[in-house]
Parts: structure tokens; sequence; C-alpha cells
């Protein structure tokens, strides 16, 4: 397995497990799936905060951007981390996470946000084991499949030693 920066030549793969997680979980709360043109244009607006995961093809992906706008907020960022069914439990994730964290310090960026849909244990222990910690669970702030869902918010400060 190989982590490395996103090229846009990768949208295509990286809408394919975006719009799957979209279209068959409830892991994300949004409904509208991402097309290959703004994905192009997501990782050349990203440049050092988009890397996928090879392994005889794209496997999965992470990416982070803002986290909120303003400039009180410029030192946080939010993070999107996306794995093919069959690559979890492989290590990807960890890789990928830590390409992204060492990414966001050399940025000068402080702390790095998961927003967790509950319909996904498995992201809010994934992320516990990389030191995030939870900070506010916020009942019933997402709505997908006709259930009100709630949203787990983790941090982690990544700058510093």
């Amino acid at each position: 397995m190989k982590i490395r920066s996103a090229h846009p030549a990768d949208a295509e793969d990286i809408a394919a497990l975006w719009n799957a997680m979209i279209r068959d979980t409830d892991a994300t709360f949004t409904t509208q799936e991402k097309t290959i043109k703004g994905i192009s244009a997501m990782i050349a607006e990203r440049q050092g905060a988009f890397w996928v995961a090879e392994a005889g093809g794209v496997i999965g992906f992470v990416t982070y951007g803002p986290f909120r706008n303003g400039p009180g907020y410029a030192a946080t960022v939010e993070h999107t981390i996306i794995l093919a069914q069959d690559a979890q439990g492989r290590g990807a994730g960890r890789g990928l996470m830590r390409q992204a964290i060492a990414g966001a310090r050399a940025q000068g960026h402080h702390v790095m946000v998961a927003a967790i849909s509950e319909a996904n244990p498995g992201a809010v222990a994934f992320h516990g084991k990389l030191g995030f910690t939870t900070v506010a669970q916020m009942p019933q702030v997402g709505r997908k499949g006709g259930k009100w869902l709630d949203l787990i918010l983790m941090q982690k400060i990544v700058s510093g030693p």
C-alpha cells in the first residue's frame, strides 16, 4: 500500500468511494453526491491537504478543510476519511490519518476535528485509537432516510510535539 498526494486523475475513484457512502449509509448526513469535476477542483484547491491510499487502485482517501468560516477558526480543520469496505482494518486508514495530521501540523493548524454520525460507531473507535477525544454529542442534528441522527464531534490537537 502506498499513501500519496491526490491528483485530479484520482477524482473518479474518489467520487466512487464518497458517493457509495452517501448513497448507501447514514455515516454522512448529506444526500447530494459528489461530482468528478467538483472533486478535481477540491484536489486542486487543497494542495497539501488531500491524499489517497493505493493498493492496485485507490482504496481510500483523506482530506481536510476549514472547520468554520472566519479568522478565529483559521487554525482548526475538519477532515473526511473514506476507505473501501475491503480496505478497512488493513492499516490504510491509520496511514492516511498520520499523513493528514502531519500535513495539518506542517501547515500550522492547531486542531483537527472529526464530525461523525452516530450511525458510524466504527469511526468513533478508529478516531479514539488515534488520540481523538469526544468533545460533544449533538442529539438529532442530522436527518437521513427518515431518521434523526446524532452528530459526535471529536478533536485532536495536532500542533506541538
